[in-house]
């Protein structure tokens, strides 16, 4: 369906309840959120629907103070926040570590799967990998992204990660992209503790096709020296398994065969 007359942004018909908009008529600039920044791909119920950005909404002195006690009053793993005198505030967020692809450490030593050139070490971070970060109210998005790579030595260019929201609301898991300038602090003070209100992802940026020329050579060889390690350790699975049904086969073969 399309939204307006005067508007040419376009969106399916199922969709249209979870799409806002702020245009302006008379051919002047229009402020319409990018159809990627608005929806994910799939809208249906039940699964990660990227809700559109909702509006940011600042808060006073006194409101930021009375909102601090409520949310340490709230708190059950003593990750409270403090509220500073010059009126910035720190505190806790936890960030769940969603990376399809492995990363690349300034390490010679690393668990899991790895291959390793020179002094980096490329692996696969373990899955729902869960890390706390101690930061304060004007560190922004950006930063508690590279705070993340550094404290796990990750030598990978930070662009090419992002840091998503996830919230529940009438039994639907919505998961929006921040912006860079966006202040996680912020957002987990005004949402509360409770991680099912609000959690931080940490994901590729990319969503759709890999962007290879983005990575350096060194991380190109090692993705292949992790793949042929991959396809060698398949193989080997595959050949230990026909052996085995072969072997049972002329077992089977010689008890039928054996002259009575």
């Amino acid at each position: 369906m399309q939204c307006d007359p005067d508007c040419k942004y376009t969106c399916h018909a199922h969709c249209q309840d979870l799409v806002h908009l702020g245009c302006r008529r008379n051919g002047k600039l229009m402020d319409c959120l990018a159809p990627h920044d608005a929806l994910d791909s799939s809208c249906n119920k039940g699964q990660d629907v990227q809700k559109e950005r909702e509006p940011h909404v600042y808060l006073s002195k006194e409101e930021v103070k009375e909102k601090i006690q409520s949310y340490n009053s709230s708190v059950t793993d003593k990750l409270k926040m403090t509220l500073n005198a010059n009126g910035i505030y720190t505190g806790f967020i936890k960030v769940q570590m969603e990376l399809c692809r492995p990363i690349t450490v300034q390490s010679s030593q690393s668990q899991g799967r790895c291959a390793h050139s020179n002094n980096e070490t490329a692996f696969y971070l373990p899955d729902g990998c869960v890390n706390t970060l101690h930061i304060s109210s004007t560190n922004t998005v950006r930063e508690v992204i590279e705070a993340l790579l550094k404290k796990f030595f990750v030598a990978d260019n930070p662009a090419k990660f992002a840091l998503y929201k996830r919230c529940h609301k009438e039994d639907q898991v919505y998961t929006c992209k921040l912006s860079d300038r966006e202040h996680p602090l912020y957002l987990r003070l005004v949402a509360g503790p409770r991680t099912e209100m609000l959690s931080f992802v940490l994901r590729e940026h990319e969503t759709g096709e890999v962007m290879w020329e983005a990575f350096s050579i060194p991380e190109l060889q090692n993705f292949l020296r992790i793949l042929d390690k991959e396809e060698n350790d398949q193989l080997q699975i595959l050949k230990n398994r026909y052996a085995a049904y072969r072997g049972k086969l002329e077992e089977a073969l010689r008890g039928v065969f054996k002259p009575g």
